[in-house]
């Protein structure tokens, strides 16, 4: 299991261990912060589960910006210690521990006000400069400090922009991740840790003692309920933490959610290969790259549904276009929108604020009874802070006898090696008959283990699947072998975001998707059928959202 291997196809033998075993810690959700926990806790020496009632990274963190970022707009907030750890994790994350996963992505911020805009931004950028210099006072080498644009500079920079609304700008740099490979990266890290993490399995009981807690888990494939048992248990469960504070039947935290929606154009129809960053009236306009593709958000409301049910809407939709089209030469139309998605921010309420836009984006480790504790709040670029702080507490609570954190220098899965690898990409394309670009692509979503992928393919799936912009049907079957994947959502939505790049949502794709992850699961054609249905109708409700809209 070097390679960190989540077998989708060995569930079973998952599930028994999950049942069998006593752990000293359980981590209730799969999100960023639960795999960190997962891993900074199986690389100290503890015996640790993971249970996810979906996909891992199915919720807040496969539907982000993408950015892996100090956070400018927080100095405006005086929030100096959250913009420093920030942007310390930033260079971590860029330079040892994912570089197969970040790049540096220059962004635009275009000034309206002659002087004194130029004076006080560009102080705040000096001052978020020196904050990204490493701990040994060397500046980051992945990411460059500021520089000042003149408006013919800003037109230089990004053609498409209306420069006639800006007297110039001020350009920097900061960090884009893909949200849910990173996820999976730092999952299957603790998996070759010895963590054991199952998916689609749902915590629905708490029990707990002076020996230790006792969580009824829940198959939601098969409806098998189980039984783990855990010395601590760690709920890192974002705006699902209600959910399990009333299995405990204590509530200590109070987590808001705050809905963030993303539009997703082609980048035919919005030519950048810079990203755009400005105020609304509401949040902060980002325009940003990606790809084939480039996202426009974000929103940021409170939202007090159900988070199963999230979409974005056609009010969403209007406010995004609206506030884009001040900005560009070609305004886009509702026909350049190919996607659209939504997602929720878990927010710690510390002030009791209706405006979840003013919540602070720090994290909190809280107790909730004797046996359980619950982090939340923070950010994907902190991800492992918040990790590493919840298990020190778990640890305390062990009565110590661990170690300290080392996940500031255990490199993710596909990050060891990398960079020798993309030295060698040239003669991988011609050993295996694929374009370079593709294998570039390969290499930015799996890193080094992109030579797992394509040593035990089958050389007729080194294709393109129909309809996708890239997505290899070999990268199905090794979505189950080795990434967990268990429905098609996962392999459009997170382990690949064709879902998201393409009209129809990759509706047309699901069937031969389905087909090639029933060959690895053993899966007959009604599974296929089904999968194919639920997957249209998934993709269906935000794309709902687009109808209509001018």
């Amino acid at each position: 299991m070097d390679s960190g291997m989540i077998d989708a196809a060995r569930r079973t033998a998952t599930l028994a261990a999950l049942d069998e075993g006593t752990y000293d810690l359980l981590v209730v959700g799969g999100g960023i912060t639960g795999a960190g926990a997962a891993l900074d806790a199986a690389s100290r020496g503890l015996r640790v589960a993971l249970v996810e009632a979906g996909d891992l990274g199915g919720g807040t963190s496969s539907r982000s910006s993408r950015l892996l970022h100090g956070g400018v707009r927080y100095l405006e907030q005086l929030e100096f210690g959250l913009v420093r750890e920030a942007l310390r994790e930033r260079a971590l994350l860029g330079g040892r521990l994912a570089p197969h996963l970040v790049r540096r992505l220059p962004f635009v911020y275009p000034l309206r006000h002659r002087v004194w805009e130029r004076a006080y931004v560009g102080a705040g950028l000096s001052l978020y400069d020196g904050m990204g210099q490493l701990p040994t006072g060397r500046t980051d080498r992945v990411f460059r400090l500021h520089r000042h644009l003149t408006r013919r500079g800003l037109a230089r920079a990004m053609p498409a922009l209306r420069t006639d609304l800006a007297v110039g700008a001020l350009e920097y740099d900061d960090g884009q991740v893909d949200d849910a490979r990173l996820t999976l990266a730092v999952a299957r890290t603790a998996a070759r840790e010895g963590a054991v993490i199952a998916t689609r399995v749902r915590a629905v009981g708490y029990t707990a003692d002076r020996s230790g807690a006792r969580v009824t888990v829940r198959d939601e494939l098969t409806g098998t309920d189980l039984t783990v048992r855990a010395r601590q248990v760690l709920a890192a469960s974002g705006v699902w933490t209600d959910e399990v504070q009333r299995l405990v039947g204590r509530e200590t935290l109070r987590v808001r959610a705050s809905k963030g929606v993303h539009l997703v154009v082609g980048r035919d129809a919005l030519r950048v290969d810079r990203a755009l960053i400005t105020r609304t009236d509401r949040s902060v306009l980002f325009v940003i790259p990606v790809g084939a593709t480039v996202l426009i958000g974000t929103t940021d409301t409170p939202y007090t549904g159900d988070p199963r049910d999230v979409a974005a809407d056609g009010d969403d939709i209007t406010f995004l276009l609206h506030q884009v089209n001040r900005w560009l030469r070609r305004p886009l139309e509702r026909a350049d929108v190919v996607g659209v998605y939504a997602g929720l921010r878990p927010l710690v309420d510390r002030v009791g604020t209706a405006d979840t836009a003013r919540l602070s984006r720090e994290h909190v480790v809280a107790t909730i009874d004797d046996r359980c504790l619950a982090v939340a709040g923070g950010k994907l670029t902190t991800y492992r802070v918040m990790a590493r702080d919840a298990v020190d507490t778990v640890v305390d609570r062990l009565g110590g006898g661990y170690p300290p954190s080392v996940t500031d220098r255990l490199p993710l899965v596909g990050a060891d090696g990398f960079h020798a690898t993309w030295n060698r990409r040239g003669h991988l394309a011609r050993a295996y008959g694929l374009p370079t670009g593709t294998v570039d692509d390969l290499l930015h979503r799996h890193g080094s283990t992109v030579t797992e992928l394509l040593a035990t393919a089958d050389p007729a799936d080194l294709v393109p699947v129909t309809g996708t912009t890239g997505l290899l049907r070999a990268e199905a079957g090794h979505a189950v072998r080795y990434e967990g994947a268990l429905a098609v959502e996962d392999v459009l939505l997170r382990r690949s975001h064709a879902g998201l790049e393409t009209a129809d949502g990759a509706a047309a794709t699901a069937e031969e998707i389905a087909t090639l992850m029933a060959g690895v699961l053993g899966r007959d054609r009604d599974w296929i059928t089904r999968e194919v249905t639920r997957y249209r109708r998934l993709t269906g409700a935000n794309r709902a959202a687009l109808v209509g809209v001018a």
